[in-house]
């Protein structure tokens, strides 16, 4: 029998719809329910690629028994923290504050009013390796709320006020400069990995924001230290095993310090933001190796993530089906000797495993290998390679498929509309463009209400109930800036305003100019989310002051230029001292010392070959977060277009920043020029 899950529109919680246990999604009601019936709440959050979730649904919510002691005992709440990530940060922030350390599955003990008491991760069936089990910590817990409800009270009561008294105190309202980025840069120098690329050790995730603010550090300033460290962490990632070289995209992370084995999941949001990185890096450097994964992961973006509304999924499984019925981690990817042999015969297989990087001792488990690209003195032959690729493919293809979260979020599918609006403008990919255009068409149709108000997420159609927060307004809103860039239609500067007035209105604090996760007139949890810190994507926070920047560049909007300048304060404090996880933040804080640089390009109305080519010409410029507005004459599509006259009849761009304009120019070169540092 379906539990109260079966109605939901997340494929996380549909998973677990037929459960034994007794799920309530979050609301209201359930809390009104533990209040009825006297119980604490199990509070259970995960998302749907997330392997340990699971594993820990199989062991424990899929077992009758379990089931029966929670549902008697305590009311049950499941949250898919991707489309609740304000519940999940506020509750992650308890956890890490309690335990030291946090992810998912987050296990969490609740009073009825929501406040936490005791705090987990994964627990076992049966304890082991230090761990309590799942029952035992149940019982525990069961046995403190009956027996000491009075003490069970006064610790959440104590953890709610130490989580209200951490609100984020970052000194000033003003922007870093000079000093603090070439601190933040000193800083990555410090923990950037020579042998390997990437920074820090195992688990090695790509540091596609750090990545963006060295090519943008190299741009302004032509620091060579700055462009080695972002290319040679791009060539040893698209090398690597995290790296699918077969398919195209990148997965979750890498286990190990050599990108060798991944966590095999992938994601939207990390495809999207690398997929724009290597067309960057192309852009800066000519690389061709950039050139082929930025298009390799765009293609992979739209045959395995696009839905059939034309939106994008949020993720593909690392687990699948290893062809006995077994559900293994990575089993879709990986190859044996054996199975290369069985595929294309013993002499390719052979050339196969050697420029793959295939042994007989294995790179994964059980004598399988993740297909890597090794850095080796041979030859190889590439009609032959392209054909072995090709076989490889279409064996794999054969496999069962991860599964795929199937939900559209804002957020996620703005980093993807501006990566495939750009890469497909670069290499003259119109296909690309039309993608995006179609991405954010799904989100102005669906998710916008008449209000301006964004909805977090959609799934088939239809649209979720929960409201977006600030990197949903924030990343939408920068999707359709990289648009407006592309395609020379001012609707998606519009649409982009409607989202970051929003943002100046409901998520900007009025008086220290800080920004919060979560709307003034959202749902109220025990304490208003809050967290400028990049992780595996940009913070609302950092997103919002690139949105309000770019967009202020566009219209010359005071108000939202202001804002941008306040929100990077938080950068001066911390990217001297956290530059990893500030990268989107400071790449901000580039584009904000080169001007940024507003570019308009006038042609003639209708076809106009000499306005294509400066307006390539002004996409293909590397000046940190410069914008662009390209239309005919007389166009009031964009702000920068007003009183932009044609030299001697000709296409005509203008170079403006810092309210100094140069000379216009009807060359493409010198437009180049100007607009690389």
């Amino acid at each position: 029998m379906a539990n109260r899950l079966a109605h939901e529109t997340s494929p996380y919680l549909l998973q677990h719809a037929d459960n034994p246990v007794d799920w309530w999604p979050w609301s209201a009601e359930a809390f009104e329910e533990a209040r009825r019936r006297g119980v604490p709440v199990l509070l259970s959050v995960g998302y749907s690629s997330c392997h340990w979730c699971h594993v820990m649904a199989h062991e424990s919510f899929e077992d009758q028994a379990t089931a029966d002691y929670l549902n008697e005992h305590f009311l049950s709440v499941k949250v898919d923290r991707e489309e609740r990530p304000d519940v999940d940060a506020v509750y992650m922030e308890a956890v890490q504050a309690a335990t030291g350390q946090g992810g998912w599955p987050m296990t969490v003990f609740l009073t009825p009013d929501a406040e936490p008491f005791y705090f987990g991760t994964y627990f076992p069936p049966a304890p082991r390796h230090g761990m309590p089990s799942f029952r035992q910590v149940l019982e525990g817990v069961r046995h403190a709320w009956t027996d000491r409800r009075e003490e069970v009270a006064e610790v959440a009561g104590k953890i709610v006020r130490d989580l209200a008294g951490r609100e984020i105190a970052y000194g000033d309202d003003v922007a870093p400069g000079e000093q603090e980025l070439a601190q933040a840069l000193l800083g990555l120098t410090r923990e950037y990995d020579p042998q390997r690329g990437g920074f820090g050790g195992a688990p090695k995730f790509p540091p596609s924001m750090v990545i963006e603010f060295l090519l943008r550090h190299h741009a302004r300033t032509g620091a060579e230290g700055a462009l080695q460290m972002a290319r040679d962490t791009c060539e040893r990632m698209a090398r690597g095993g995290i790296y699918d070289q077969l398919g195209g995209g990148f997965a979750r992370y890498s286990v190990d310090r050599d990108w060798t084995v991944p966590h095999f999941e992938k994601m939207l949001y990390d495809n999207a933001l690398l997929c724009r990185v290597y067309a960057h890096l192309w852009r800066a450097t000519g690389s061709e190796l950039a050139r082929r994964v930025a298009l390799e992961t765009a293609d992979f973006m739209v045959r395995e993530l696009r839905t059939a509304e034309g939106g994008f999924a949020s993720a593909l499984d690392a687990d699948s089906d290893d062809g006995t019925g077994r559900h293994i981690e990575g089993a879709y990817y990986v190859w044996t000797p054996e199975q290369l042999t069985e595929v294309l015969g013993a002499e390719d297989a052979k050339e196969a495993a050697q420029y793959f990087g295939v042994t007989e001792a294995g790179t994964f488990e059980e004598g399988a290998s993740v297909l890597q690209l090794p850095q080796q003195d041979g030859v190889f032959d590439a009609e032959k390679i392209a054909s072995i690729k090709e076989r490889l493919t279409a064996a794999r293809a054969a496999r069962p498929a991860p599964g795929r979260d199937d939900k559209v979020v804002a957020a996620w599918n703005g980093l993807a509309i501006a990566a495939l609006a750009e890469t497909g403008a670069y290499f003259d990919r119109p296909d690309l463009v039309d993608a995006a255009v179609a991405a954010a068409d799904l989100l102005v149709r669906l998710h916008l209400d008449d209000r301006a108000r964004l909805a977090r997420t959609s799934k088939d159609g239809h649209v979720g109930a929960n409201a977006g927060v600030l990197e949903d307004y924030a990343d939408a809103a920068e999707g359709f800036l990289a648009l407006a860039s592309v395609t020379g239609e001012g609707v998606w500067l519009e649409f982009a305003g409607f989202l970051l007035d929003q943002v100046l209105v409901r998520f900007a604090d009025p008086e220290s100019g800080a920004l919060y996760d979560t709307a003034a007139d959202a749902e109220r949890l025990i304490r208003r989310p809050q967290d400028p810190t990049d992780n595996a994507v940009p913070s609302g926070w950092s997103a919002a002051a690139g949105a309000l920047l770019s967009y202020a560049a566009h219209t010359g909007s005071e108000p939202h230029r202001t804002a941008a300048e306040r929100a990077l304060g938080v950068v001066k404090a911390l990217g001297p001292r956290v530059p990893r996880f500030v990268g989107w933040g400071l790449a901000v804080a580039e584009a904000l010392l080169d001007g940024p640089r507003e570019v308009a390009v006038v042609g003639r109305a209708g076809s106009d070959p000499a306005a294509d080519e400066l307006h390539r010409a002004a996409l293909l410029g590397t000046a940190p977060g410069a914008v662009v507005a390209r239309g005919a004459l007389g166009s009031e599509e964009f702000p920068l277009l007003a009183d932009r006259v044609l030299v001697e009849g000709a296409a005509t761009a203008y170079v403006c920043r810092g309210f100094v304009c140069e000379l216009p120019t009807t060359d493409a070169d010198a437009l180049r020029d100007r607009l690389t540092p």
